[in-house]
C-alpha cells in the first residue's frame, strides 16, 4: 500500500477518502472502477509512477467504497460523479491528465466535458461508457441485482454514446481484445463518438477487463508517458 497519507474531504454529509502528492503539473486524477477503490493495482502502479516522474498525483474513494463512507447500495452514478467533481475543484490545482477504470472512465468523460479547462488529457482503461444500458441489457438476473434501480436510473441519464462527445482533449484508450466485461466494441464506439480528432485505442492481445498484469500494467504506463508529453 503506498505511503502516501490517508486523508478525507467532507462532502455533503459523507467523507470521501483521498491520498494525494504534491509534484508538478500536469497532475493526475485516477477514477476506480465500479465497487472497486484507490488501494488497486492499477492505481497504485500509476500512484509510483507519478512519484518517479514528481508529478501531484490524487486518488480518492467514492462514497460507500474503500475508505470512505456512506452506504454503497445508495452511491448513483450522478453521485459519484458530483463527487468526483467535488474533489477535481477542492483537491487539484492546475491542469491535469484524468485517468479513469472501467466506470472511472465514464465519469471521466463526464469531467472533461464540464471541466474542459482543467482535464488536458484523458486515459480511459476498460472504459464503461453506458454500461447500465448496453450492460443491463446483457446482464443475468444475479448481476442485474448487483445494480440498484437508482444507480440504473442515473446512469440511463448520463449516457455518452448515442451522440457526438464534445471533447476536445487527447484521449487514449486501453482495451484487451479479451474483455468479457466490457466488450472492445464499447470502445470502438467511444472513439467514433469522441469529437477530439487526437483519440488512439490501444488494443491488448488477450487482455481481460482488470488490466493487471505486469506487462498490460506496463502498456498502461506507456500510454500514460505519451500523454504526459504531449500534455506538458
Amino acid at each position: 500500500m503506498s505511503g502516501v497519507e490517508l486523508r478525507y474531504l467532507e462532502h455533503a454529509d459523507r467523507r470521501l477518502a483521498y491520498r494525494g502528492r504534491d509534484g508538478a503539473s500536469p497532475g493526475l486524477l485516477f477514477l476506480p472502477g465500479y465497487a472497486s477503490d484507490m488501494e488497486g493495482t492499477k492505481a497504485e502502479a500509476i500512484d509510483a509512477f507519478a512519484e518517479r516522474q514528481g508529478l501531484a498525483m490524487l486518488r480518492f474513494d467514492y462514497s460507500g467504497t474503500g475508505s470512505s463512507s456512506g452506504d454503497f447500495e445508495q452511491g448513483t452514478l450522478d453521485l459519484w460523479l458530483e463527487e468526483s467533481l467535488d474533489v477535481l475543484d477542492h483537491l487539484t490545482t492546475g491542469p491535469l491528465i484524468v485517468i479513469g477504470s472501467s466506470m472511472g472512465g465514464w465519469i471521466a468523460m463526464h469531467l472533461a466535458l464540464r471541466r474542459p479547462e482543467r482535464v488536458r488529457a484523458l486515459l480511459g482503461i476498460a472504459a464503461a461508457p453506458d454500461f447500465t444500458d448496453w450492460g443491463f441489457a446483457t446482464a443475468d438476473v444475479a448481476e442485474q441485482q448487483g445494480i440498484g434501480r437508482h444507480f440504473w436510473e442515473s446512469g440511463q441519464r448520463l449516457r455518452l454514446l448515442e451522440d457526438e462527445i464534445g471533447i476536445d482533449c487527447p484521449v487514449r484508450l486501453v482495451h484487451g481484445d479479451a474483455d468479457e466485461e466490457v466488450s472492445i466494441a464499447v470502445a470502438h464506439r467511444a472513439m467514433n463518438r469522441l469529437r477530439s480528432a487526437d483519440v488512439q485505442l490501444l488494443t491488448i492481445k488477450g487482455g481481460g477487463h482488470r488490466l493487471s498484469e505486469p506487462r498490460e500494467i506496463q502498456a498502461i504506463l506507456r500510454v500514460l508517458a505519451g500523454l504526459l508529453e504531449q500534455a506538458e
